[in-house]
């Protein structure tokens, strides 16, 4: 069935979305060979852009933010799960295979192995194998997997979904102690950024704590900073202290950073009416096209500061590289739009309700931009 249009998407969320898309744009045009054109070592003197020199971690920004939306969305109401698996697909996959598609002709332009391809192809149904980014799509199908359970659990008592996250940081500690690192499962799969979609939906759950609470917010915020500085300063994810890191950090950290962007995002959220002027509807358009960026920017984004790099200017000093960073993300936003337009927005209404109320069931496809 086709759905009618109907409400407004969550402006603030698309904003959120939008700071996770550049901050994963700006990690890989600042650092995409090994530390070039920006040198990993050091951190930004201003502490808080630490976050943004290592925005990898703009990818457990998006998980959380699902964990998060599918809480709010699906609150209270039954939920048809095979009809929800359906229309996930519908919205997701197109993008997704036309992407596909053109890496596989870059692939062969290069000369690349496309056995080799294609077989990451059918493997990445199970493991991180996708190619541009892709494989976070397979764990947040991963998650998909999980919703009903995780749905149950948190209705039973938010303390069961707290059980489960004790669970992963045992796998994680375990697995640790046996191979002296954990990063791969912890970053890649499931493994790890279950922690992400769970504090997404406890931060839904616990809102109330942070929801205008403006001084708890401006303090867990300072805090996550702080631990960022010194992590991006003692090495961060390529020096700490080797790729891939065999630091301890990561049993902790995807729980560390769901917890934090879980109930900083409830409090953005529910703290303030969001502007519909000109800037905020601006980014809000961005956050709408994030997921175009997320798999189209593989394409470009070495390109560009390579480029920039040789031609235009040095960027390895770190704030000229971030400016940079910025300027090119915003020359990609008109090609997410047209990505957006063809790949993304006719598939938004297609498909069969998957809750108890059609109104939750369009408003689920119109929040999420990945």
């Amino acid at each position: 069935m086709i759905l009618p249009q109907e409400r407004s998407r969550d402006i603030g969320l698309d904003h959120v979305r939008a700071l996770a898309a550049f901050m994963v744009f700006g990690w890989h045009f600042m650092h995409f060979a090994n530390g070039y054109p920006v040198p990993f070592e050091g951190a930004p003197s201003i502490f808080p852009l630490a976050v943004l020199d290592e925005g990898h971690t703009g990818v457990a920004l998006f998980m959380t933010l699902s964990g998060y939306l599918f809480a709010k969305i699906l609150d209270g109401k039954t939920v048809n799960y095979i009809a929800f698996l359906s229309r996930r697909a519908i919205r997701l996959l197109p993008l997704l295979f036309a992407m596909l598609i053109v890496e596989g002709i870059r692939q062969y332009i290069v000369g690349a192995d496309l056995q080799a391809y294609f077989r990451s192809l059918v493997t990445g149904i199970v493991e991180p194998t996708l190619p541009n980014g892709a494989w976070s799509l397979t764990v947040e199908f991963h998650f998909y997997a999980l919703l009903p359970l995780l749905l149950l659990l948190g209705r039973k008592s938010p303390g069961l979904l707290l059980g489960i996250v004790l669970v992963t940081v045992s796998l994680r500690t375990m697995l640790f102690l046996q191979d002296g690192t954990v990063f791969w499962p912890a970053y890649w799969t499931i493994v790890g950024r279950l922690d992400q979609f769970v504090f997404g939906i406890l931060g839904y759950q616990f809102r109330g704590l942070i929801v205008k609470e403006h001084r708890r917010a401006a303090v867990l915020a300072l805090a996550f900073f702080v631990f960022y500085y010194f992590y991006d300063r003692l090495g961060g994810l390529y020096q700490m202290p080797s790729w891939p890191s065999s630091s301890p950090v990561w049993i902790v950290m995807p729980a560390m950073e769901g917890i934090v962007y879980g109930l900083l995002i409830a409090y953005y959220d529910g703290s303030f009416n969001h502007s519909q002027g000109l800037l905020s509807r601006a980014v809000g358009n961005i956050g709408k096209y994030s997921y175009s960026i997320y798999l189209w920017h593989f394409l470009v984004v070495f390109y560009m500061a390579d480029f920039v790099q040789k031609h235009i200017l040095d960027i390895s000093y770190y704030y000229t590289g971030q400016l940079w960073a910025l300027i090119c993300f915003l020359v990609l936003v008109p090609f997410a739009y047209a990505s957006y337009q063809v790949f993304e927005k006719p598939f938004m209404r297609l498909g069969l309700s998957y809750s108890s109320k059609k109104m939750a069931t369009h408003r689920a496809d119109q929040a999420f931009s990945r």
